[in-house]
């Protein structure tokens, strides 16, 4: 299993939008580099689910239950998009100045490469964030 981070405005699609439909698809990727990552996933892997813009903070996980697949809204058909189950909201919210201050995370692509909107995480940050946000 393969672990990542997909960032959205929550005035556009939020953690709780998620919850409500529980299965929803992660379409708007117009990042080559972010699309790379999506093709990536695989049935099960999981992710932190992170609100950005003013929020800035890891607020659920969610689970890759449909894997890579053309996004209608993008009329080029150069990007795709995967489809993500909701899980578990976290027990303590994990702010992006949180993940800065534990020298654990200094690599985290979120702390380098904080704009992209899908990246990976490693087993040794996943386990890190999860036990920071209350998490087994």
């Amino acid at each position: 299993m393969k672990y990542w981070l997909v960032k959205s405005e929550p005035g556009t699609w939020s953690w709780d939008d998620h919850v409500k439909k529980d299965v929803e698809h992660w379409d708007g990727v117009r990042n080559h580099q972010a699309a790379n990552n999506m093709k990536a996933m695989k049935l099960g892997d999981r992710a932190f689910f992170y609100h950005s813009v003013n929020e800035k903070q890891i607020v659920g996980v969610i689970e890759v239950v449909k894997t890579y697949y053309p996004d209608p809204t993008d009329k080029t058909g150069k990007f795709g998009m995967v489809d993500f189950k909701a899980l578990e909201p976290v027990k303590t919210l994990v702010t992006l100045a949180d993940i800065k201050a534990e020298p654990k995370l200094k690599d985290m692509v979120l702390v380098k490469n904080s704009r992209l909107s899908v990246q990976p995480v490693t087993s040794a940050e996943w386990k890190t964030v999860c036990r920071m946000a209350g998490l087994k």
